[in-house]
C-alpha cells in the first residue's frame, strides 16, 4: 500500500473514534479549524498570496449561516449553503480590489478591508454587536436528522456530519490542488511574470483561488457556528487571521496535512492554556510563532517529509 494512503487511513480512522476518546466539541471545533487553515493554505501555499484579514471569510460564514438559522428558521444545510454564498461574494469583493497589488500590498488591503468589515459588524444591529450572536439552533439536517445532543448519544450525530464536512472540503481542495488548475497555481507562486507570459491570465486565476478560499472559509465558520451555536467579534478579528497564518507555519505551508496538524496543535494548546495562563496565551502563541520562523521553517509536515527524503 502506497505510504502516503495509508497515512491518510490512519488519520482517518483516528478521527472516527476521537469522540469517543476526546471531548466532541473540541475535535469539532479543531475540525472547522483546519478546514479554515487548508482554505487559507490554497491561497498561501499553493497560490502564493498572503491574506492578513482571511478571518472575515470567517465571521462571515458564521454570521449569515448562525442568524438565518436563528432569525429566518432555515435548516442546517440551507444555513451553510448561505454562509458559504456570503463569503463567496465577499471573497469576490475583496479579491477584484486585492489581486492587482502582490507582495505586502496585498497583505495589507485584505487587512484593511478585512477591519471595514469587522467595524460593521461591531455596528451592525443584527450581528448582536460585542455580545455576537447567541443561541443559534441546530435544527434537525434535511428535516430528518436532528443535530441536539440526545440522551445516549450525546454529541455524536453532529460530529459526524461535521467530520464528513471537513473530509469532503479537504477532498476538494486536495483535488484542486492535484488539477491542472492546481499546477498553475503552483506556476503563479513559483513564477508569475513566466506563467503570465506563457499566455495564463495570472489575475483570473488568483481571483478564482481567492473565491474558493473565502467560501472553504465561510464553510469553516458556518459549521463552526453551527456546532457552538453562537457567532462572536472574535471570528472576524485580525488576531484570528494571525492564528490561521501560524497553524499553517507550524503545520507546513504548502503541504497538504500541514495546515491540519497545525490546526489541531494550536486549538488544542489554546484550549489547554486558556484557564491556566489566561492572557499569556497570546505570548505563548506569539513565542510558538517565533520559534516555528527561526528553527522549523518547513513546519512539522514539512520537516518530516524532508528528513524522510533524506533532506
Amino acid at each position: 500500500m502506497n505510504r502516503t494512503l495509508a497515512l491518510y487511513l490512519v488519520l482517518l480512522l483516528l478521527l472516527l473514534v476521537a469522540p469517543f476518546m476526546v471531548y466532541p466539541v473540541l475535535v469539532m471545533k479543531i475540525l472547522c479549524f483546519a478546514l479554515f487553515a487548508c482554505a487559507f493554505n490554497l491561497l498561501l501555499g499553493f497560490t502564493g498570496l498572503l491574506s492578513f484579514g482571511h478571518a472575515v471569510f470567517l465571521g462571515a460564514g458564521g454570521y449569515i449561516a448562525g442568524y438565518t438559522m436563528l432569525r429566518w428558521g432555515l435548516t442546517p444545510e440551507l444555513g451553510l449553503l448561505a454562509g458559504i454564498a456570503a463569503a463567496a461574494i465577499l471573497g469576490a469583493v475583496f479579491g477584484l480590489v486585492a489581486i492587482r497589488r502582490q507582495g505586502i500590498y496585498f497583505a495589507m488591503i485584505t487587512l484593511a478591508l478585512a477591519q471595514m468589515v469587522y467595524f460593521f459588524c461591531l455596528q451592525a444591529p443584527f450581528t448582536g454587536g460585542e455580545d455576537g450572536l447567541q443561541g443559534v439552533p441546530r435544527g434537525k439536517l434535511f428535516g430528518l436528522l436532528d443535530l441536539q445532543p440526545a440522551p445516549g448519544h450525546g454529541e455524536y450525530v453532529i460530529y459526524y456530519v461535521v467530520l464528513v464536512i471537513f473530509l469532503l472540503g479537504f477532498g476538494l481542495i486536495y483535488r484542486t490542488v492535484h488539477s491542472p488548475f492546481g499546477q498553475v497555481l503552483k506556476a503563479i507562486r513559483e513564477n508569475e511574470p513566466r506563467a503570465l507570459s506563457l499566455g495564463y491570465d495570472v489575475d483570473r486565476y488568483k481571483l478564482l483561488a481567492f473565491i474558493l478560499s473565502a467560501a472553504l472559509s465561510g464553510l469553516a465558520g458556518a459549521t463552526k457556528t453551527l456546532v457552538l451555536g453562537f457567532a462572536t467579534l472574535t471570528d472576524v478579528h485580525w488576531q484570528t487571521s494571525g492564528e490561521v497564518v501560524l497553524m499553517n507555519l507550524v503545520g507546513g505551508v504548502g503541504t497538504i496535512l500541514g495546515p491540519v496538524i497545525g490546526a489541531g496543535v494550536i486549538v488544542a494548546l489554546q484550549n489547554e492554556l486558556a484557564d491556566k495562563v489566561g492572557p499569556w496565551v497570546t505570548v505563548i502563541m506569539g513565542a510558538i510563532f517565533v520559534v516555528t520562523v527561526l528553527l522549523f521553517r518547513r513546519g512539522i509536515v514539512g520537516e518530516i517529509a524532508a528528513r524522510l527524503k533524506g533532506k
